[in-house]
């Protein structure tokens, strides 16, 4: 007899199929290694242990069981990870009385206790009508199953009734959005005649639903929409939430990119046919709280979705916030009509093939703007640089802005320095695109190298001693030296130097408006004592590389227009650049 549910799931996991499940481990003597999902390393460093079932990292200098490694690889807290490790051991975590209950559990419980009613209508007779024509839609068996899709049947109290019966409340179901409160106080259920889409948080709970429309529904409005969904609720909220990143997000962090659909069935088509790395927008623009969950996996995006490259639309405006946060963006081209899952019914492959010719954002953009103007009027080069313009002042790095105004200059044939000019008078006003205000202002609109920075002055900050181990680096001047830090950086490191031990709410008012004090103060709670030292040579390492690859690229500019201008400085400039290549060898081995 087991003590608690802890000591029961560690005896029926092991940890080496639980940690398997997120990366790939290899058999080295009696132990597992691989390279580390919590760091960059190039050789694997962390080791899994079946004897001891605990892992460790040497990289990184994590460690612990299967517990503390869902909490790192999930982003979640204990209780979560217990959660998530019982469901895969097949233990049931004793329920709590009802009123001991949080309202966020209780609504829990109804999302979940409505996903087993609405499965369960799948086995009538009109249930069996849904299976067929998800089967005919190509969505198979066992989709159904991994996505829990069901159905809500045409009834104007069915579910209500259901979950009356489990002792929950007609306000509950409510505020669960999945009943409505009419004029004269009477409750009917929002999801009528639908099949039904359970929306999953990043713990894999059910957070709320999508419905689409089946057959003709009874309804006392004029139209009945295509697809519904829950309104925010205290799970739900559409701005953050991402159909299908639960599954995928692991796919995404392996692959490295994340492919961006419209729809529920273009998501689960795709992961059906082994594009696991894809998730639903739902419908709606990305906003900054959506991109900054995906940042977490990947920098690297691909739209497949219609875009209109002249106009306003919603999914125009969520790229766009993506370019200006630094995101590399590819366009898969669909045929005309077609979405994912039509073309994944067709031919799975062709998916595969079109994936693989998708286009950079500036490529797509460059070649639809020039196939809809003459070039050679000047109307038509007045109109493709409108179109073009702004999306090349999104880039954040001014090297790739570079890049693009020489192309535009160079297709257009007019002179470069004309193409900067009006890139100067183009302004951007995001919030013209819909979003709060605090949304605007809030944008995590940072560089790598900025948010590395910022992780830097945190570990210092958590322990001032941190700062010995870069200071000569920051503070003495060499020559031909690159600098590492921002002079913002410089300036806020500079006052810890007056005053090593101060607390955080002393910061001075330049440091709190170079990064976000909440989450500032929330995560420098989080790091671990040991890992401190070895976390600031890393986002050490890291800045210093990215500041010699940066310097790379100038010397790289600087070399192809002394190529072209044929001047003497060639060969001292070749020079120069062999001598940070190597630099940047020796510093990264």
């Amino acid at each position: 007899m087991f003590n608690s549910p802890i000591e029961e799931v560690k005896s029926r996991l092991d940890i080496i199929e639980v940690i398997g499940s997120y990366i790939k481990l290899q058999k080295a003597g009696a132990n597992y290694r691989a390279i580390c999902p919590f760091h960059s390393e190039k050789k694997p460093s962390f080791f899994v242990s079946p004897a001891r079932q605990i892992w460790h990292c040497f990289g990184c200098n994590s460690g612990g069981d299967m517990f503390r490694f869902v909490m790192k690889i999930e982003g979640v807290e204990f209780s979560d990870s217990l959660r998530i490790l019982a469901q895969k051991a097949g233990v049931e975590l004793r329920p709590v009385k009802p009123e001991l209950l949080t309202e966020r559990q209780r609504l829990n419980e109804i999302c979940e206790l409505s996903t087993q009613f609405f499965e369960k209508q799948l086995e009538s007779k009109i249930g069996q009508e849904v299976k067929e024509y998800l089967f005919k839609r190509g969505i198979k068996e066992e989709s159904i199953k991994k996505w829990r899709v069901g159905y809500a049947p045409d009834a104007w109290q069915g579910l209500s009734d259901f979950l009356l019966l489990k002792k929950y409340q007609k306000e509950e179901i409510a505020k669960a959005g999945l009943a409505i409160k009419n004029e004269e106080g009477r409750f009917y259920d929002r999801f009528r005649g639908r099949i039904m889409f359970p929306v999953f948080d990043l713990n894999s709970q059910i957070v709320g639903f999508g419905g689409r429309i089946f057959g003709k529904v009874k309804s006392e409005e004029a139209e009945v929409m295509k697809y519904i969904n829950t309104p925010n609720t205290l799970l739900y909220d559409k701005s953050r939430i991402l159909y299908g990143l639960d599954k995928a997000k692991i796919a995404i962090r392996q692959k490295d990119f994340c492919i961006l659909v419209e729809g529920y069935t273009d998501v689960i088509l795709s992961s059906q046919s082994g594009f696991e790395n894809v998730v639903s927008t739902s419908g709606t623009a990305l906003t900054p709280y959506q991109l900054k969950i995906l940042k977490r996996y990947s920098e690297n995006l691909y739209t497949c979705f219609d875009m209109d490259i002249a106009g306003n639309s919603a999914t125009k405006r969520g790229i766009d916030l993506a370019q200006i946060q630094g995101f590399n963006i590819k366009v898969v081209t669909l045929p005309e009509n077609l979405d994912p899952a039509d073309v994944i019914s067709k031919d799975q492959k062709e998916f595969g093939n079109l994936i693989d010719k998708s286009l950079s954002i500036l490529d797509f953009y460059f070649q639809n703007a020039f196939s809809r103007f003459d070039k050679k009027t000047p109307e038509g080069k007045k109109e493709i640089s409108k179109i073009l313009l702004p999306v090349i002042k999104r880039f954040p790095n001014k090297i790739e802005q570079s890049f693009w105004v020489q192309k535009l200059a160079k297709e257009l044939e007019v002179k470069e320095e004309n193409v900067s000019e009006e890139l100067k008078k183009i302004k951007l006003e995001e919030e013209t695109y819909g979003l709060e205000q605090e949304e605007v202002e809030n944008m995590p609109l940072k560089t790598r190298k900025e948010l590395l920075e910022e992780r830097l002055l945190m570990l210092i900050i958590k322990d001032p001693k941190n700062l010995s181990l870069i200071e000569e680096k920051i503070f003495t001047e060499k020559e031909n030296s690159i600098p590492c830090f921002s002079k913002k950086s410089v300036e806020i490191l500079m006052n810890m130097k007056k005053k090593l031990n101060f607390p955080l709410e002393n910061l001075s008012p330049e440091a709190l408006d170079f990064f976000n004090y909440v989450s500032l103060k929330s995560e420098i709670e989080e790091i671990e004592e040991k890992e401190l030292i070895k976390e600031a040579q890393l986002c050490f390492k890291e800045i210093r590389s990215l500041e010699i690859k940066e310097k790379l690229n100038e010397i790289s500019n600087e070399i192809r227009k002394a190529e072209e201008n044929k001047t003497p400085e060639t060969k001292k400039l070749l020079e120069e650049f062999n001598s940070y290549s190597k630099t940047l060898r020796d510093f990264e081995n």
